[in-house]
């Protein structure tokens, strides 16, 4: 029983081309399980979320991440009497755009593209939901519905919306997506910043004792310490951080819940016409979780050994690109012919688009290896 402002299936803005509805599938499960096949998802698995993937096998992955947002994103859909199925497609959809490397990746493949347009990984996921994807005869991209889509394009300038068509129009008239965007948007949140405090103690870059400076992992850790005393290791971390979890989603359903109460919009329409989200935490909660972001930045993300690796992995996008840009002949033959004829049509913008889509599709080890090859004399090519 879904609430009368959640997306219904039935009340679809459908698809970008037209095709018959599914058999004994929803229109937004066709979504999903047209996501979980691609490529690009598969790909995900050896793309970093903070630790290149070569340097363990327990940290978390781009796959890995959006499992997990998919699970707090279900739980708060179901919560709140939203669509699951949709929340969920748009989950795992999310990061489908990421470069290797996380936000290292993503930096320095947008400093390559700053005269090219740049690169937000969040329109490439869109890119490539809509246009990279080769799976059908009729169609480029999986062609989505209208509300899976919307919900991947989280933010997008001005100048991108104008050219986005159905998708950037809310950008211009600055009204908000479906309720099920809004919450997987804030399950990407919760999963990256508890999930990294995690990642960061295995790693040994904090230890459990100090991140419970910050009040949110403080009040966990000290009632966890309070009812087993005797434990320790991991199990102390992961009993700290599933109660962190658990206390967020708990507030962000709360919380919505009393904003829709008060808003009482009557459908979907009258949820995107608004000028703020209505699915948000508590303010006590946000400030919580904000002191808990700083902390990661100041203690992980800016930690020595991660910088180390985020300088060589910038150097190894860079020098694609580059390389790449002054020799597409270099390029695998699919994208060497796209390269060549977007150069003719287009300028040395549309043979760089190209170059950067070859790249952001990258996984972690197959960038390594294909720099390897480029550089490396004595590596085969």
């Amino acid at each position: 029983m879904l609430a009368p402002y959640a997306a219904h299936d039935e009340r679809s803005r459908g698809r970008r081309y037209p095709e018959p509805p599914p058999h004994y599938r929803t229109e937004f499960q066709r979504d999903r399980d047209r996501i979980i096949h691609c490529n690009a998802f598969r790909r995900l698995a050896y793309k970093t979320q903070v630790f290149v993937n070569h340097e363990g096998d327990l940290y978390r992955t781009r796959v890995t991440h959006s499992i997990e947002v998919a699970q707090i994103g279900r739980t708060i859909a179901a919560a709140l009497a939203l669509n699951e199925t949709l929340t969920e497609a748009i989950a795992l959809a999310h990061d489908l755009g990421h470069t290797p490397f996380g936000h290292a990746g993503q930096e320095a493949l947008n400093a390559c593209m700053r005269d090219f347009g740049g690169f937000e990984h969040n329109l490439q996921s869109l890119r490539t939901v809509d246009e990279l994807e080769e799976r059908y005869a009729l169609f480029s991209g999986l062609n989505l519905t209208f509300e899976c889509r919307e919900g991947i394009l989280k933010h997008c300038s001005l100048t991108k919306a104008q050219q986005l068509g159905d998708v950037g129009e809310r950008f211009l008239q600055r009204h908000q997506p479906s309720l099920e965007a809004q919450l997987a948007n804030l399950a990407d949140e919760i999963a990256y910043n508890n999930h990294d405090i995690d990642d960061g103690i295995r790693a040994g870059l904090i230890t459990l004792e100090a991140a419970a400076e910050v009040p949110l992992v403080q009040r966990h850790h000290d009632e966890v310490r309070k009812l087993y005393p005797e434990l320790a290791g991991r199990r102390r971390v992961h009993e700290t951080v599933r109660r962190m979890v658990n206390s967020l989603v708990v507030d962000v359903i709360q919380s919505s819940s009393e904003r829709l109460r008060a808003a009482q919009p009557a459908d979907i329409e009258q949820v995107r016409a608004r000028a703020q989200p209505l699915i948000a935490m508590s303010d006590a909660m946000h400030a919580q979780n904000v002191e808990l972001k700083q902390f990661l930045r100041e203690h992980v993300y800016r930690h020595h050994r991660v910088l180390r690796m985020t300088t060589k992995a910038q150097r190894v996008i860079t020098q694609l690109f580059e390389t790449l840009m002054e020799n597409p002949k270099l390029l695998p033959d699919e994208y060497r012919d796209h390269a060549l004829q977007a150069r003719q049509r287009d300028g040395d913008g549309g043979g760089a688009r190209i170059v950067c889509d070859y790249i952001a599709g990258m996984t972690d080890r197959y960038a390594i290896l294909e720099h390897q090859r480029l550089f490396d004399p004595a590596e085969r090519t």
